[in-house]
């Protein structure tokens, strides 16, 4: 069997050359075909012969007995490879198989994939067992190797230690290290870090960094120590700098950073005629911004605002599949590559007509192909979350005198609470809110209060953050003890309840952080998490990366987090967490 198209075994390869040869049949022919070649960048005409998940010929020949092959004549269409999405996070409230589905459903066929929420949910075996699942897909699955948690957990080395990190490293579905959003402890000079990047190096594997607002220095040091790729540009001097040291560059079109077309304007003005190290990510995106796919809104962004069309299919292919060493397999149409292709009704439309993935029809004249799930959650206990304790009111006592003030979705700063927030109801305050930051174990809890995210709301409760444990934010603890109960009863997720009334629940019923439900239902409940969280006061357009984010430590200026409330710029415990 084929493992992400690396290891076709010798009686395959052999079997691939026999169809060429002529003494066995292809099992579809995609004739008169106007392709675009990524290396020579032309549109060339030709006959593609597929047999099962790969491409074997790619000429002017038709095979002599086609009595049992599928052809399907391509003229007056254009053929280019399936997209691939080089910085995935598949998590978003929805699930990495249906994500892939989805994507695959509008021509991104490849997914590069973060691997953090295997370390929370799953073993190392057993995560290892599920990346061999996903192989089974029909899109491409490739996967991270993660070096840090992105938050400050309590006992961070029974999730990052060498042992789990090289042996993920290791594994034949990692292309890379990273996303490296430590760097700071790696200046500061922690060796066991960089022991990590060279070992990936050593492996063949890039390194991506995450370095927004990077000085020129300090790009300069990462690339010394290793640091590949960045996707935090966000402006065109920042994305010309990236270039000008050698890194790839992914230019980001994000519900929280839609920086693409600006990012696109600025380079073009700046002269750039390279886009060889270009690609474009929406990183990770919740489910309504990728409601019309990923890669190919990203493509039809490109070449609205100038990026020459050759150029714009191969920043959403080929050179993905270029940098992270995977172009023997996916990123072109031509021999021996996995039949991963996109066909259009005209060059510029970038949004495919029908879509091949690994051979097999995902769309086929504008219809969409019955498709079987294949991954067995339970088979990895995987499901509802089940709490053996319980939530009171002990446990809603607040006297914090810092909090946080939310500036956009994701950035928080540090603010004196002036008012008391020891009372039952917080309605008659200037916007603040309580925020309980809870142990999924139950084992400890962090409060604090908040401004800023929908002040006039009773109380929402989720479990879905950076570290999977359980946030609660409201302005009366009648409603958040009413939130707790009812995501308890649904086994995790996000919960919205005002004045003893459940108003919205989008329930997570994989680990409390995935839905195993279709993107389409999703995507209605998150517009309406949206639509009610505005109405109570929320002034950004992104509560999902809001709630993700309140304990990331890659973002300043201060977050909660398992040790207590952080100050991010000194690494510091302002308040620690209290043991329940």
């Amino acid at each position: 069997m084929m493992e992400n198209g690396l290891n076709w075994r010798n009686r395959e390869l052999r079997q691939h050359v026999k169809v060429v040869d002529g003494l066995e049949a292809p099992t579809l022919v995609l004739s008169n075909a106007t392709y675009l070649n990524v290396y020579t960048k032309q549109w060339l005409e030709a006959n593609i012969w597929i047999f099962n998940e790969r491409i074997v010929y790619v000429g002017d020949k038709l095979p002599d007995d086609l009595a049992k092959v599928e052809v399907v004549d391509c003229t007056g269409r254009y053929l280019v490879p399936g997209y691939i999405e080089p910085h995935s996070h598949p998590f978003q409230l929805s699930n990495p198989e249906d994500i892939a589905i989805h994507a695959a459903k509008f021509g991104t066929t490849t997914l590069i994939n973060d691997n953090l929420t295997w370390n929370f949910l799953l073993d190392k075996k057993k995560a290892f067992s599920i990346l061999d699942e996903f192989n089974k897909l029909p899109v491409s699955m490739y996967w991270w190797a993660r070096f840090d948690s992105q938050t400050a957990l309590q006992d961070e080395e029974q999730y990052f230690n060498t042992s789990n990190v090289l042996s993920w490293l290791s594994n034949p579905s990692v292309v890379q290290g990273g996303e490296l959003t430590g760097w700071p402890s790696l200046l500061a000079g922690n060796d066991r870090l960089l022991y990590w990047i060279q070992e990936a190096k050593r492996l063949g594997k890039p390194v991506e960094g995450h370095l927004p607002g990077a000085s020129v220095k300090t790009l300069t040091k990462m690339k010394l120590l290793g640091v590949s790729a960045d996707h935090e540009s966000m402006t065109g001097e920042e994305v010309m700098n990236r270039l000008q040291m050698g890194y790839s560059v992914g230019l980001r079109y994000s519900s929280i950073r839609p920086d693409l077309p600006k990012l696109i304007e600025e380079i073009l003005e700046a002269g750039l005629e390279s886009f060889d190290n270009l690609t474009m990510t929406m990183d990770g995106p919740p489910p309504e911004f990728m409601k019309d796919g990923i890669m190919n809104v990203c493509l039809e962004i490109a070449i609205e605002k100038g990026i020459p069309l050759e150029e714009a299919y191969r920043m959403a292919s080929y050179n993905a599949a270029r940098h992270f060493h995977l172009d023997e397999q996916i990123g072109s149409i031509a021999p021996g590559r996995i039949a991963h292709i996109n066909i259009l009704k005209e060059k510029s439309n970038p949004h495919p007509d029908s879509v091949l993935a690994k051979g097999q029809w995902i769309v086929k004249d504008s219809e969409h192909q019955l498709y079987e799930s294949i991954i067995d959650w339970k088979q990895f206990n995987i499901g509802p979350m089940e709490f053996d304790w319980d939530l009171d009111e002990g446990d809603l006592q607040f006297s914090a005198p810092v909090g946080m003030e939310m500036v956009n979705n994701v950035i928080v700063k540090p603010y004196t609470i002036d008012t008391d927030i020891s009372v039952e109801d917080l309605s008659a305050t200037n916007g603040d809110q309580f925020l309980l930051l809870l142990d999924r174990k139950g084992e400890w809890r962090v409060n604090t209060a908040i401004r800023g995210f929908a002040p006039k709301l009773g109380a929402l409760a989720s479990t879905f953050s950076a570290s999977g444990d359980l946030i609660f934010i409201g302005k009366n603890k009648k409603d958040i003890l009413l939130s707790w109960k009812r995501l308890k009863e649904i086994g995790g997720g996000v919960v919205l309840v005002h004045e003893g009334k459940v108003l919205v629940e989008i329930p997570l019923d994989l680990g409390g952080t995935m839905s195993d439900v279709k993107i389409e239902t999703l995507i209605s409940k998150e517009r309406k998490l949206k639509e009610h969280l505005k109405g109570f006061g929320y002034v950004f357009n992104d509560p999902v990366y809001s709630l993700l984010f309140l304990s990331a430590i890659h973002l300043p200026f201060i977050r909660v987090t398992q040790q207590g409330i952080m100050d991010v710029k000194n690494r510091e415990i302002l308040f620690p967490a209290t043991m329940r």
